[in-house]
């Protein structure tokens, strides 16, 4: 792969629809879409204008009737000449459209590869490379704004003001290092720890909201367990919002995981209605037990149902123990609407999924219980990629090894080996420094003709 080629794809999604884009990046890019199309004579290519056109077979006939937009380099999505066909949506006339390109001398580009090209020529900086990703991704409006907010620079902008703290404090350092003998002063030891103090607070502002971001960017898993009848699926169904799962007064109605989706503050979220868990002889109704049991395992935070209508059980005590030995619970009370026989202070939110009773404030509680902060406003700097929050932890650990290095009074030559360590992954989160692996495993999970 070189970034010399043009290169071409389909740059819409696969299947038959009204339009379909044809993409191509590259300097021969008018000269490869001249060489496959018909245009009305006299035509001119002029910038940021829609031309109409035919799109030929082999033989010179025509085989659709196309919108041809080019777009100059270096104002481009990929800062180079950039025409886009757009066709009538078939599949066989897409794929006709890139073979001739591809035999006028273009090449298939590679997944992200137009993005790729972004980056490389300086048009975007690689957090906003991978908020395209993300907004292709995107399942609920708030992950779009987030991903949106990113793809404008939010993520760089805020980082800018730590790296220039950073890149100030080494410039006095080596400064001081470099004229010692012509007695240029130096900072003394608490202006160095002031400014590694703010540099500090800086990077863990932006890893606090990794707390909330990386749900809002990879979504979550709510598994929601109990005995039967205690009210588990009419439980699924408030969430949600609509008779999803099947209620009856039969125990053990549920015998099999059952599954749905629902946005809670923007954050995707994925539901588990589980089978009762119970001692039973039944075949079917054990298999749903172990598959209940390993939804516990993979879900971030099980929803433990108690029935408030009855008393607190041996089977409740040891469910509510395994939930929270393995990971973060939520202990609900369902049936509030009913009279009270649970012993009290045990569930920490009473709801009735029967009238909705509760339902709301089971949600914002759960929105607590994984951003203590509350959600964040999609315009503020959120960090949602894990690849980000590593680095911002790395430079936060060798920042913090500075400012130990300062109060302990080490020569600023060790000093200045720690706040370079703290600027390189500061470099490599906003591509400055990255190295081509980093790059082929970011770019590799964007899809073709992006």
């Amino acid at each position: 792969m070189t970034a010399r080629d043009t290169i071409v794809a389909i740059a819409t999604p696969p299947g038959a629809g009204g339009l379909g884009v044809v993409r191509i990046s590259g300097a021969q890019a008018r000269a490869i879409a001249g060489a496959i199309l018909r245009f009305r004579e006299g035509h001119q290519w002029k910038p940021w204008r829609i031309a109409h056109a035919h799109l030929l077979d082999e033989e010179g006939a025509a085989i659709d009737e196309v919108l041809v937009a080019f777009f100059a380099a270096p104002r481009s999505y990929t800062a180079e000449d950039v025409v886009e066909i757009s066709c009538h949506g078939s599949p066989v006339v897409l794929r006709h459209c890139v073979a001739r390109a591809l035999r006028a001398g273009a090449r298939a580009a590679e997944p992200g590869e137009f993005t790729l090209r972004a980056y490389l020529n300086g048009r975007i900086d690689l957090p906003q490379a991978e908020a395209v990703r993300d907004l292709i991704a995107a399942t609920t409006l708030y992950q779009a704004r987030v991903a949106a907010g990113q793809l404008e620079g939010s993520v760089s902008r805020a980082v800018k003001p730590v790296k220039d703290r950073l890149v100030g404090l080494i410039s006095l350092l080596e400064a001081g290092i470099d004229f010692a003998e012509d007695d240029v002063p130096v900072a003394p030891a608490e202006e160095i720890d002031a400014r590694l103090a703010a540099v500090i607070e800086d990077l863990e502002r932006l890893l606090a909201s990794y707390a909330w971001g990386k749900y809002v960017h990879d979504g979550m898993t709510l598994a929601i367990v109990g005995r039967p009848n205690v009210g588990k699926s009419s439980l699924f169904n408030a969430l949600l919002g609509t008779d999803r799962a099947i209620v009856t007064e039969i125990p053990g109605t549920t015998r099999d995981t059952v599954s749905e989706s629902f946005s809670l503050e923007g954050v995707p979220v994925r539901l588990v209605d589980t089978a009762g868990i119970r001692e039973s002889q039944d075949l079917v109704e054990r298999l749903g037990i172990e598959r209940t049991e390993r939804a516990m395992a993979d879900a971030d935070i099980t929803l433990v149902v108690l029935d408030l209508s009855e008393p607190l059980s041996d089977a409740d005590r040891e469910l509510l123990a395994r939930a929270e030995r393995q990971g973060w619970r939520v202990v609900v009370g369902n049936k509030c609407d009913l009279p009270r026989r649970l012993e009290p202070g045990v569930e920490e939110i009473a709801v009735s999924a029967q009238t909705g009773a509760g339902i709301a404030g089971l949600k914002q509680l759960l929105v607590e219980r994984i951003a203590p902060g509350g959600a964040a406003a999609p315009q503020s700097a959120l960090i949602t990629s894990a690849r980000h929050e590593a680095l911002l932890r790395e430079a936060r650990e060798a920042a913090l090894k500075a400012r130990q290095a300062n109060a302990a009074g080490l020569p600023h030559e060790l000093l200045l080996l720690d706040c370079y360590a703290a600027l390189q992954p500061l470099d490599a989160l906003t591509g400055a420094t990255t190295a081509d692996d980093i790059l082929n495993r970011i770019f590799s999970t964007f899809c073709i003709g992006k």
